[in-house]
């Protein structure tokens, strides 16, 4: 059996949302490799100190994204077809968080940045003015 996933104590806001976060990362990074077994929802659930319901929203989420697989007898495991990022891609995150890090930042503050900066590659520049 694979170690169990070290996670952050849940945001208080919305946990399930949270623990689906973390764990998704730790899936799409290759931490939690495919066929792998997440610890139940009821160890999560205890590790974080959040309600058992609310460990099981996440592992509806990641289901429900075809992350992982729930079966009764073999518990949740990833999925065979769960995407991982590209080894050169995590390398770079690797080094972007290392050198946030070294710097102080703020974790929160860099995730915020680089999914604005990906949000706003991703609109469209308007159509130039046509030239009279």
């Amino acid at each position: 059996m694979s170690p169990t996933p070290r996670l952050s104590p849940a945001d208080d806001a919305n946990p399930a949302l949270d623990i689906y976060r973390q764990l998704r990362g730790l899936i799409v990074s290759g931490q939690l490799g495919t066929g792998e077994r997440l610890p139940t929802v009821r160890q999560t659930a205890s590790d974080l100190g959040v309600a058992p319901g609310t460990a099981a929203r996440a592992y509806k989420m990641l289901e429900g994204e075809g992350l992982v697989v729930s079966r009764t007898a073999a518990g949740t495991r990833v999925a065979e077809t769960a995407g991982v990022l590209p080894a050169s891609v995590i390398r770079r995150i690797r080094d972007l968080v290392d050198e946030a890090d070294a710097s102080g930042s703020d974790p929160d503050d860099v995730v915020d940045v680089l999914r604005a900066i990906w949000q706003s590659r991703s609109i469209p520049d308007p159509a130039p003015a046509a030239s009279e």
